[in-house]
């Protein structure tokens, strides 16, 4: 009898947010989009954009579970929450202490906030209708609107792009500035400010964004190619060639995308190697998730014998509101910030070796540090792996 009257409390009391252009079925799926975009959509299947889901990202289920059970959230709950830039065109954009009540009572299957999480408009995280579906970035709004809450959508067919003379019989085409200017903007619509539960920005790219004539497009959809954008005959009955980028968005997880991105510099003064790292990136590295980490490895020589090998680590550690270690989704402190800085420079000072006659330092990106994977408990071989970014040679006195 508890059960039946809390269910009828809560069915009265329930709030989901803000409401949201609902994505028609027939544009849910890129499976639709790829009769005429095939080799778009195959790209963007490599990416991590696609990879943007509770079921297909490691990091972000474990941080989910992570954050539910130190807040004592259900895991939907957290989803929810998440989905402002994982999933923004999913249906419900927040839940309250009534969905909690259900939860814990195991009264929500068959609730709005089940079906929306498990909806196939959000299955496959960050793909065409949410980019392509954008109608206004409201870029004026505070900095904590992110994800969904800085965008107004187009009605569900309305595709928005690059070109003014786009057509199609089977969407609206519509173009729209952010597409191919300032294109930046569209990227900051998540790639923005961080925040923990406890309201700490842990990472904040547009801030760190030293603009220049690389945008963000330039390295992670690479330079424009003259392709075809739609296989459509739209021109003298064949496929019309447009200047268009890759739908891969390399980045951090693209091990190659590592080498050579920062500058080494070495050099002795006294009993101690100086060790220069210049990084003429646009944002700070590491940037992005804040456990990311620089592993700068020393190895000392003896002419061709290796004497000792050190290692340093470049990784911005946080602090929970009790000041013990958490993960960036938690945190309420940072110990220091180790990042370098866009454009900028950071110099570390070593003790040389007894003994040494040579020192060679190497470089390496690592997706996640130890510390956090521990916590997280992370499985999967890419968040162990080094990205190889540079090496030097100095010869010691």
């Amino acid at each position: 009898m508890i059960k039946i009257f809390l269910l009828i409390l809560i069915v009265f009391n329930f709030v989901y947010g803000a409401k949201v252009v609902p994505v028609g079925e027939k544009y849910q799926s890129s499976r639709s989009c790829k009769s005429c975009h095939m080799h778009i959509v195959k790209e963007w299947e490599s990416s991590w954009h696609s990879k943007s889901h509770y079921e297909n990202d490691e990091y972000f289920r474990a941080s989910i579970d992570y954050v539910s059970r130190k807040t004592r959230k259900s895991i939907n709950s957290v989803k929810v929450q998440c989905a402002t830039c994982h999933n923004p065109r999913i249906s419900v954009t927040n839940t309250d202490m009534d969905y909690e009540i259900m939860s814990v009572m195991n009264l929500d299957k068959g609730s709005q906030v089940n079906k929306a999480l498990e909806s196939a408009s959000i299955g496959e995280g960050v793909n065409c209708v949410v980019c392509h579906n954008i109608d206004v970035i409201h870029a004026d709004k505070d900095e904590s609107f992110r994800g969904m809450n800085r965008v107004s959508w187009t009605k569900s067919g309305t595709m928005t792009g690059p070109y003014h003379d786009a057509t199609s019989p089977y969407h609206q085409a519509e173009h729209r500035d952010f597409m191919d200017k300032n294109s930046e903007q569209l990227c900051f619509v998540c790639h923005a400010n961080d925040t923990s539960t406890e309201g700490f920005t842990f990472i904040n790219m547009q801030n760190e964004y030293k603009k220049s004539d690389a945008s963000c497009v330039e390295c992670h959809m690479g330079q424009k190619k003259s392709l075809y954008a739609a296989t459509l005959p739209m021109k003298d009955g064949k496929p019309r060639k447009r200047e268009i980028r890759a739908h891969g968005f390399v980045g951090a997880h693209t091990s190659g995308m590592w080498k050579n991105v920062l500058n080494l510099e070495l050099s002795q003064k006294g009993q101690n190697i100086l060790i220069n790292i210049a990084n003429p990136q646009p944002h700070n590295i590491p940037s992005g998730f804040g456990a990311r980490e620089l592993l700068v490895e020393i190895v000392y020589k003896n002419g061709d014998k290796n004497i000792v090998t050190k290692t340093l680590s470049l990784t911005n550690q946080y602090l929970s509101k009790k000041g013990k270690p958490t993960i960036p989704h938690m945190a309420a402190s940072l110990v220091k910030e180790m990042s370098i800085p866009a454009r900028g420079e950071k110099t570390l000072e070593v003790p040389k070796e007894k003994g040494a006659t040579s020192a060679e330092v190497k470089v390496y990106y690592r997706l996640v540090n130890d510390e956090v994977r521990s916590m997280l408990d992370l499985k999967e071989a890419i968040w162990r792996e080094k990205s190889f970014i540079t090496s030097k040679s100095l010869q010691l006195k």
